[in-house]
């Protein structure tokens, strides 16, 4: 396949681009921050996303989605990375309706119309490791009654300070590090036993810590089968991780586009300091590592979109790639801007702070390179 975009998908990136330009600015990012808004996001926002239709694009027509495939989920992320639009759409829009779509008829028919709608937020509650380790699952679900009782600690949970549900991941059997033996749980965050502590992240975004204490579930609660959720979690990570790639870029493209017009501006020794050729230099080489990111993540896109069983390699390399870019691209726009750019005048340290956190998400570029070495046999 081409990697190119579609005149439908070219259509859903320029509707994308407009709205977060226009409803979610970087001046929007400032006054969340500025306020210590409660959520990390404006409600009234994510509402605005769901009548776009943005909300749904990963749930099925069947149960109101628009059901537009991972290529245009992608495109939406990096339209919010372009302008640090804050949103629950990669834990509920992406996450959720991803999860949701291995769930019972039952659970599907209760909450894909509701993402869709933007009336339920979800959030996954799965890493417990210090770096990002899927498959270390401490958490346990014992066997009680009708179904069974959590204990645990999920750290890094994105957007659990706001989900209406939680997609917990725990463990009914086998030793902490194995793939076997993982059954996610959908849970209530206001049950009994639940504690949910806000955590507010370097790009002042809103994560979670949730404590699990005897938390009770019952078997309608399982999505997927017992025992076999590792199956179900990847799939969700992959789909979250090549769309954080696409943020990455919108990110990585408004830091490029900002610091080459400080360039094209700022004058030293009577001349603009565009005209030096070491910094025309940095410029080309930041731009080349962004079209590679760029192609990397399309295809990763486009492979989950057709089922391609080399999905998760192309995933892991547009992760790392993106997260390597991002890094880069806004270093570099820090130091090209000098020492403005560490100041809270300049937006360009926002974009810093953004590419550092999403870039840690979901395996940062190491845990993938790693990930694309043992894949491939090396």
């Amino acid at each position: 396949m081409a990697l190119v975009l579609t005149e439908d998908q070219q259509m859903i990136r320029d509707s994308a681009d407009g709205f977060f330009r226009d409803e979610a600015p970087v001046a929007q990012h400032r006054q969340l921050r500025d306020r210590h808004d409660a959520d990390g996001f404006s409600r009234d926002l994510w509402a605005k996303i769901a009548e776009m239709g943005f909300a749904g694009v990963l749930v099925p027509e069947a149960h109101g989605g628009a059901d537009m495939g991972h290529v245009a989920a992608g495109i939406i992320l990096e339209a919010m990375g372009k302008n640090l639009s804050a949103a629950p759409m990669l834990s509920t829009a992406v996450l959720g309706a991803t999860a949701l779509k291995h769930g019972t008829p039952e659970q599907q028919a209760k909450y894909l119309p509701l993402i869709a709608q933007g009336a339920h937020l979800l959030a996954l509650a799965a890493d417990e490791a210090a770096r990002h380790k899927p498959n270390h699952v401490a958490t346990t679900a014992t066997p009680s009654g009708n179904g069974f009782k959590l204990n645990g600690v999920k750290g890094f949970v994105i957007d659990g300070h706001a989900a209406d549900t939680l997609i917990v991941a725990a463990r009914t059997s086998g030793d902490t590090d194995d793939a076997a033996g993982i059954t996610l749980f959908l849970v209530n965050p206001k049950a009994q036993g639940v504690n949910v502590a806000r955590r507010s992240m370097v790009d002042s975004r809103g994560a979670a810590r949730v404590t699990l204490d005897d938390v009770q579930v019952d078997g309608a609660d399982v999505l997927g089968t017992v025992g076999e959720g590792h199956a179900i979690l990847e799939t969700m990570l992959n789909a979250g991780r090549a769309c954080l790639a696409a943020e990455m870029l919108g990110v990585s493209g408004t830091s490029f586009t900002m610091t080459v017009d400080y360039l094209k501006q700022r004058e030293q020794f009577g001349q603009k300091i565009g005209s030096f050729q070491a910094l025309q230099h940095r410029a080309a080489h930041l731009f080349c590592e962004l079209e590679l990111a760029r192609s990397a993540t399309l295809k990763a896109l486009q492979a989950l979109d057709a089922g391609d069983a080399r999905a998760p390699l192309y995933v892991s390399l547009a992760k790392a790639k993106a997260g390597e870019a991002a890094i880069l691209a806004t270093n570099e726009g820090v130091q090209m801007h000098g020492g403005i750019g560490m100041t809270d005048d300049f937006d360009i340290g926002f974009f810093m702070k953004r590419a550092r956190a999403a870039q840690e998400t979901f395996g940062d570029a190491a845990f993938h390179s790693d990930r694309l070495a043992r894949t491939l046999g090396y």
